[in-house]
């Protein structure tokens, strides 16, 4: 079993989730049963999606979840974008926020790859790509003469 709390993501993860609890508590009361609850479980469910995932036994299961976890990090970033546009949220917390849960799905992007054993994506990958390309590219000219 994989130990969760070692991952620098679910670190992150878990301080993001306390700071939206904390944000949310000074939302209208009638956002009580809506928006803010909504945020609270999609903020929430980010870690805790990490925190199943490690425990499954098999990498496959373990991505299964991370996908999980990236899908309710972009759903808060958009609660977030909702909940400042109604006022609820000043620009400077909401831009703060969205660039930190941002940073939070990159991180699950590239351990969802390590975790299913692909190349992170970047400038390595794009330079092999470019290179097999030119080698097709290659190949195809010498077939056309």
């Amino acid at each position: 079993m994989r130990d969760i709390r070692r991952y620098d993501v679910y670190c992150l993860a878990d301080r993001l989730a306390l700071e939206v609890y904390r944000l949310t508590r000074a939302f209208p009361r009638e956002e009580m049963f809506g928006l803010s609850s909504q945020m609270r479980r999609a903020a929430l469910s980010v870690p805790l999606n990490l925190v199943e995932g490690a425990a499954r036994n098999s990498s496959r299961d373990f991505a299964h979840f991370i996908d999980i976890a990236l899908g309710s990090c972009e759903e808060i970033r958009y609660q977030i974008h909702f909940a400042q546009e109604l006022g609820y949220i000043d620009k400077t917390t909401g831009q703060e926020m969205n660039h930190r849960y941002e940073a939070v799905s990159m991180m699950l992007g590239k351990l969802r790859n390590r975790v299913r054993g692909r190349p992170a994506s970047g400038v390595r990958s794009e330079r092999r790509e470019a290179k097999g390309e030119k080698r097709r590219t290659a190949n195809l000219e010498e077939n056309d003469d």
